[in-house]
């Protein structure tokens, strides 16, 4: 996709093009993407999924091995999922309810932990633990039955938007019109991009390795996050049965080297965090996947919505923002996103079209608080447990002491953690 115009076409010259016209097009092909699309077709509107990898059917995950893209899921996740209709309709053997969670600073003393647990809280449990396949596949099925709902495996080349709405060329031949267009084509975001809207960009100069492993103790549905001297972060994530996820935090130099062990030399590097806390809690680890690693940045869209003048592009996900893993709550907020501007279409009065600017400030409004909220306190968490000064170590670790024994303060933690969404 090269090119983004602001044209003022006639109804006449458009009607003349005989292009494809449809309510709402999604560009993307990732779970917001799927999960968007569903929904506003869901709404009755004629929709078209439009992504290069909608072709490909995902999979259903089966047998011992999990997959490699673990995620939290959010109470906030699980409300829009149901609202979808889908998630009755996932396999729940695959789904880990988390009803505990311990975080240790990186002194290795016992008072330095910060727990939060559902019961304290007042419910059933905190997240539950998924694989992305699970989800993908299970809206991949919901979508086919979806007589409002068209996918085109193709890309984007060039997009044109004016005051009736946005055109989009495609790769292979073919244009399409809409009212509102979403994208929800990743961090990269060509639309972003095409559209002028800027962007806040940090690299934390880390990577997040991720690998799947088998305990001989059981982790009592509990998941675990160690912050390590030198700003490392280790996340330990239940999965059904005696396994467990881990996210590990590093260095892309260490991620390199992390990527290379034997089942002997991860035992070794295991030993030596926070004095073999994790071999204590969860006895000796057994790798049951091939590790991977992906690298680490925050980003965030000077803007949700463009063009600024007669916006009809609606960004959510990764299109929208990119967090550090470390509160796990990536992929939660971009399907906030998706519940938000569902909501508000879905609520819209009946003179206004799905691209009318009021909604989509109406959406920019409400997701800018909220992501900007969360942004915010993952990468200072980030980068004060990166500072190395004694000091500072000593604050921050007395603060998680602190913060563990406030019950008003750890309920805020839960109902931040947990998000809110309204479909009534």
């Amino acid at each position: 996709m090269s090119e983004v115009h602001q044209n003022h076409l006639s109804k006449s010259a458009v009607q003349s093009a005989k292009i494809r016209s449809v309510d709402v097009v999604i560009v993307g092909g990732g779970i917001a993407g799927k999960a968007c699309a569903l929904g506003l077709a869901q709404l009755g509107l004629q929709t078209i999924e439009i992504a290069p990898d909608l072709g490909q059917a995902v999979a259903a995950p089966q047998g011992s091995q999990w997959g490699q893209r673990i995620y939290a899921f959010s109470p906030s996740t699980q409300k829009l999922l149901a609202h979808l209709q889908i998630w009755d309709a996932l396999d729940h053997s695959r789904m880990q309810p988390v009803r505990d969670m311990r975080i240790y600073g990186d002194r290795g003393e016992k008072n330095d932990q910060l727990h939060l647990s559902a019961f304290e809280a007042g419910t059933p449990q905190l997240a539950w633990i998924g694989e992305s396949n699970l989800i993908e596949h299970t809206l991949d099925q919901a979508s086919r039955f979806q007589n409002k709902l068209e996918r085109i495996n193709d890309v984007i080349e060039k997009i044109e938007v004016d005051a009736d709405g946005g055109k989009l060329h495609l790769k292979n031949g073919g244009a399409i019109r809409a009212q509102l267009i979403v994208a929800a084509d990743g961090a990269n975001s060509p639309i972003r991009s095409e559209l002028g809207i800027t962007t806040s960009e940090e690299s934390y100069s880390q990577s997040a390795v991720v690998a799947n492993w088998t305990c001989t103790y059981p982790h009592l549905e509990t998941a675990f996050q160690w912050f390590l001297p030198g700003g490392d972060i280790v996340a330990i994530l239940p999965l059904p049965g005696k396994q467990v996820s881990m996210v590990w935090s590093t260095s892309s130099e260490h991620a390199a080297d992390l990527l290379k062990l034997n089942q002997a030399e991860w035992q070794e590097q295991f030993s030596a965090i926070a004095n073999g806390a994790i071999g204590k809690q969860l006895g000796e680890l057994i790798l049951n996947s091939t590790p991977a690693a992906f690298p680490l940045r925050k980003i965030r869209a000077k803007r949700f919505i463009g063009p600024e003048t007669a916006p009809k592009v609606v960004l959510i996900g990764d299109a929208a923002h990119v967090m550090h893993p470390l509160a796990g709550q990536g992929l939660n907020l971009g399907l906030r996103d998706v519940a938000v501007l569902l909501n508000i279409i879905g609520k819209r009065e009946s003179f206004r079209k799905p691209s009318d600017a009021v909604l989509l400030r109406r959406y920019e409004r409400q997701r800018q608080g909220d992501t900007s909220a969360l942004l915010w306190v993952t990468d200072k968490l980030k980068k004060l447990f990166s500072a190395s000064s004694n000091t500072e170590r000593q604050l921050r670790n007395w603060g998680l002491g602190l913060v563990n024994k406030s019950h008003f303060i750890k309920q805020r933690l839960i109902e931040r953690a947990l998000g809110d969404i309204d479909f009534d």
